[in-house]
């Protein structure tokens, strides 16, 4: 996803701003509305330098006092339209940088929600919150700042550059000599500053995912006494996102320096020019001084742009990143013309000849030449050693990846033809980690069907054998759970994920490890529910507790992504082979 810095700091334009287009494109009256707003105030602050010289010239020269009277009146009025005119230049800019950003965000968190499995095994959490939240709130200084600033600077530059012409040719020549030693330092710099502006978003990143990632298994590091050690590892981190960091800034504000330098340096001499050219009679008094005013104004807006580029330079790094998420395509794509399945559907599965490999793990074959049927409202367990990819046949089935070989079908239609939307409806999952959101009980359970009413949710908690446990709850099923449902213990948190799939009521259930954090009492209480929730169901079980799939219709025999034996327990172990030593293993490891 990552595109190479170096190749990056080699792009000397801004091109990666073209982002914003189409998410301003929506909104061009407020865009409009913003420019008038951004021209009416550089025009009414070039218009003082024209007042300035009647002051001077006709007022003070002449001894008139109504021309000060005039003079008064008319700076005023251009105070009253220059106030006006920056309040709605500060309303729509600041509403449209919050608007695009939102649209961002909104668009990248719904993208990101689309990228399978696939994707995030090479994918860092962190790195992408960073691009939706770090990168976009750059965006938006920029679009509700930085480039409002740069075109009101940059009118206010060529409007103060005509007026200089207008007020004294000979002294704008002088003064347009300078403008190639301002620009100069700034495509220098920028570039760097565009380049360590990528570098210093990577490196907040890897901060980013690093805490992430520490935070979340913060009983790991305290349970090895780890705290110290992580903390200087982050410590590095920071230190290392500082040290980027404090380079651009360095780079900016030698830009900024050199620029303010060069171009006020420059207005002083030329005010030492005009001076001579008032006392020869070339030029009036007022005419020195509108000249002054316009060379401020333009010196000003020059070295404003100077500091906006580096906001811009930023941004346009910050764009890439953004533009580089957006543009990630999911190694699983839905079909352009999408077959539908069965309305009637039964739940009937067929592998076959599936091979597969992990995208992370291409030398190893998690499925071999993999051929199972599976009948509507079967049972089937599949046993076996950990990596004889049991866990890959749920992923599969669920489309998280696609197969390099072999076709997958539900009820006789080819997944790889089917909507994923329609193809997930049919199904639900009990994980061996149970998944809880930062929400309540209620609203846990209702995620396997949201517009499932009270009573059904607590329906479905009661056959779970749930329902106990969470009205003794503060709040009851309301009661919020923590994040990840901290506040559950691993049974109870298991027995919520059963009751989200008892409340799905799929065509296809699929238990991978459904009650191994269970004690032996909820356990019973859950396979009992369990049982009852499988019946007539197409049910596929996956299990290293041999104990929790004897009443399967059917026990296959995985290893090394293949089927080695297939039949009931009785059969199976009889037969002796792999599953006879698994059994044997277990079961008299438990009798003693």
């Amino acid at each position: 996803m990552a595109t190479n810095t170096a190749e990056s700091g080699k792009r000397r334009d801004l091109r990666p701003l073209r982002l914003l287009f189409p998410y301003l494109r929506p909104y061009r009256s407020r865009v409009a509305l913003a420019l008038l707003a951004l021209f009416v105030a550089a025009v009414t602050v070039l218009a003082f330098g024209a007042c300035l010289r009647a002051l001077i010239d006709l007022g003070f020269a002449a001894g008139r006092s109504d021309i000060l009277d005039y003079a008064l009146a008319s700076l005023l009025v251009a105070v009253a339209v220059l106030a006006a005119a920056s309040a709605g230049r500060f309303y729509f800019v600041s509403w449209l940088g919050e608007r695009v950003v939102a649209d961002l965000r909104r668009d990248g968190f719904a993208h990101v929600l689309k990228l399978s499995p696939a994707w995030f095994e090479t994918a860092r959490t962190g790195d992408v919150m960073s691009r939706l939240t770090t990168d976009t709130t750059l965006i938006e200084q920029v679009v509700g700042s930085s480039v409002s600033v740069a075109v009101r600077n940059m009118l206010m530059f060529i409007g103060g550059t005509i007026m200089l012409v207008i007020t004294s040719p000979r002294l704008t020549v002088l003064a347009l000599a300078v403008v190639p030693l301002a620009v100069v330092p700034i495509i220098v710099l920028g570039r760097r500053v565009r380049r360590l502006s990528r570098l210093s978003q990577e490196r907040i990143a890897d901060v980013t995912a690093y805490a992430g990632e520490r935070v979340d298994a913060i009983r790991t590091v305290q349970s090895f006494g780890h705290e110290q050690r992580e903390a200087q590892h982050f410590s590095g981190l920071v230190e290392a996102a500082f040290s980027t960091a404090r380079s651009r800034i360095l780079q900016r504000a030698i830009l900024t320096g050199i620029v303010i330098l060069l171009v006020f340096g420059a207005v002083g001499v030329l005010l030492w020019i005009g001076g001579r050219d008032v006392l020869s009679g070339r030029i009036t008094a007022g005419d020195l001084s509108a000249f002054v005013f316009y060379a401020v104004v333009a010196a000003g807006s020059a070295g404003a742009i100077s500091e906006v580029v580096g906001d811009l330079q930023r941004a346009a790094g910050a764009a890439e990143r953004i533009a580089e998420l957006l543009a990630t395509r999911s190694p699983v794509v839905e079909p352009a013309t999408p077959a539908a399945l069965p309305a009637s559907a039964g739940g009937a599965i067929a592998f076959e000849g599936v091979s597969f490999r992990y995208p992370a793990r291409p030398d190893t074959a998690a499925l071999d030449h993999f051929a199972l049927s599976v009948a509507a409202g079967e049972s089937v367990a599949l046993v076996g050693p950990s990596g004889a990819g049991k866990t890959t046949v749920f992923s599969l089935l669920q489309r998280f990846y696609d197969p390099q070989a072999g076709k997958i079908r539900l009820d006789g239609v080819d997944i790889s033809q089917v909507r994923l939307a329609d193809l997930r409806a049919r199904m639900a999952i009990v994980p061996q980690e149970p998944v809880l959101f930062s929400a309540s009980a209620l609203d846990n359970i209702r995620y396997g069907r949201p517009e499932a009413s009270d009573a059904e949710v607590r329906a479905a908690a009661e056959t779970a054998h749930a329902l106990g446990f969470l009205e003794a709850l503060p709040q009851g099923l309301a009661t919020f759970l923590g994040e990840r449902g901290v506040r559950l213990s691993g049974g109870q948190r298991q027995r919520i994920a059963i009751a989200r799939a008892i409340l799905r009521d799929p065509d296809v259930l699929l238990l991978d490890e459904a009650t191994s954090a269970l004690d032996a009492e909820s356990e019973l209480a859950v396979q009992t529910a369990l049982d009852r929730l499988t019946r007539n169901r197409t049910t596929l079980i996956v299990a290293h507790r041999l104990a929790t799939v004897l009443k399967a219709d059917r026990i296959v025999v995985l290893d090394q992504g293949r089927i080695v034996d297939s039949g009931t327990h009785r059969e199976l172990a009889a037969r002796g082979g792999l599953y006879a030593r698994l059994a044997e293993l277990q079961f008299d490891r438990a009798a003693e």
